[in-house]
């Protein structure tokens, strides 16, 4: 379970998986047979996240070894995350709304010793409690296993999800605001209305093959229930014309520059955007170095091209008077920081692959399946 900061190691991870693993993914994906064994899965949502590869990258390769109908579950699980942040962009207020409602019940829990106890894994639930120590550890769960902790979280120690949701983007190395965020609100009923997840033991059982013994949970539980509603905000993504010579600035979900839609324009500079202050959420001090660590290996291969660039703090960007293009960092808190401190001095640059994605993210999940091979032909 080493996760290397480095687009190097990147690209062997996804090299080794699609070679020896992708074959069994759709038949094995679903089983968390513990942290020493994750050959059942890519393991590259890390650098996914974070763009030290990219989800065409990811695809392209997968499908130069087997067909589309061979690895559409593992298509469809790569993107995922670029269908949740499309999903969010369309309604960003959800993501404003958490951190109010996330403010509000830390406050309130602050010295609940239930929450004491989830956070430290001293609950009377065993696997919880392996989980909660591994993802501190390894700084990565399974996804299997992300739903029967969030639904363990919410309905059987019957904590709010907001809570959950913080401590996983504390921890999780390919934590995002919409991914994370709304993940959790789909294991607690209220991304889409009444429609719940419910671990139970059975299922823990056949998944973990039995490794954990005598796991009492609510299985009984009802949805959380929200009356807030948030209809589509339509929205044009489009890019500025890019002239040439400019700054450009780099946030930490686009860390590879140099296989980038914008990789042919000559920029006088390149500011890579380290941000590790000013956050609603404050991230463990191993997150924060596997991103500060990513950011220096983009700087490395930049510097091997002979293109000028410098890391600064986010809080730098208030200093810089002239205009800026900026790829865009997705809701969440960089892009929080932009529109708080009024920085309109920024132009935000889109990727071709969002732009022609989001459109189909109006939507659940399983209307956005049916244009994944729109999306492909598109860019193959």
């Amino acid at each position: 379970m080493m996760f290397e900061a480095s687009r190097a190691k990147a690209v062997e991870k996804l090299n080794n998986f699609v070679e020896n693993n992708l074959t069994d993914y759709s038949k094995l994906r679903n089983f968390d047979l513990g942290p020493d064994n994750r050959l059942n899965t890519s393991c590259l949502s890390p650098y996914i996240t974070h763009g030290a590869i990219n989800e065409l990258e990811v695809i392209d390769k997968s499908l130069k070894k087997y067909s589309f109908a061979k690895n559409e579950k593992f298509i469809q699980e790569v993107l995922w995350r670029t269908y949740w942040k499309g999903w969010l962009e369309l309604r960003p207020n959800v993501w404003s709304d958490y951190l109010i409602e996330l403010d509000n019940v830390r406050n309130q829990f602050k010295n609940n010793q239930n929450y004491l106890d989830a956070i430290e894994g001293k609950t009377n639930i065993d696997c919880f409690n392996q989980w909660v120590v591994e993802l501190k550890e390894n700084n990565y769960l399974h996804n299997h296993t992300r739903m029967w902790f969030a639904s363990i979280w919410i309905f059987t120690l019957e904590l709010p999800w907001q809570l959950g949701a913080e401590f996983f983007m504390q921890h999780l190395y390919d934590g995002d605001a919409a991914s994370n965020t709304l993940g959790w609100r789909w294991v607690a009923g209220v991304q889409t209305q009444g429609k719940h997840y419910l671990a139970s033991e059975w299922n823990i059982n056949k998944f973990t093959n039995n490794r954990f013994k005598n796991i009492k949970l609510n299985e009984n539980a009802t949805p959380i229930f929200s009356d807030k509603t948030y209809p589509v905000n339509k929205k044009d993504f489009l890019n500025s014309e890019i002239l040439e010579d400019q700054t450009l600035l780099i946030f930490e979900n686009n860390m590879t520059f140099e296989f980038s839609d914008f990789k042919e324009h000559k920029f006088k500079k390149i500011l890579l955007v380290l941000n590790n202050t000013n956050r609603a959420i404050k991230l463990s001090e191993k997150v924060l170095k596997f991103k500060a660590e990513l950011l220096k290996d983009q700087k490395t291969r930049l510097e091997e091209k002979s293109i000028n660039c410098e890391i600064i703090n986010i809080s730098d960007l208030k200093n810089i008077a002239e205009n800026v293009y900026g790829l865009y960092p997705t809701v969440g808190e960089n892009f929080d920081f932009i529109q708080n401190n009024n920085l309109k001095n920024i132009k935000l640059l889109y990727r071709k692959l969002d732009q022609f994605s989001w459109q189909y993210c109006n939507k659940g999940f399983f209307n956005f399946k049916n244009y994944i091979p729109k999306i492909i032909a598109n860019f193959n």
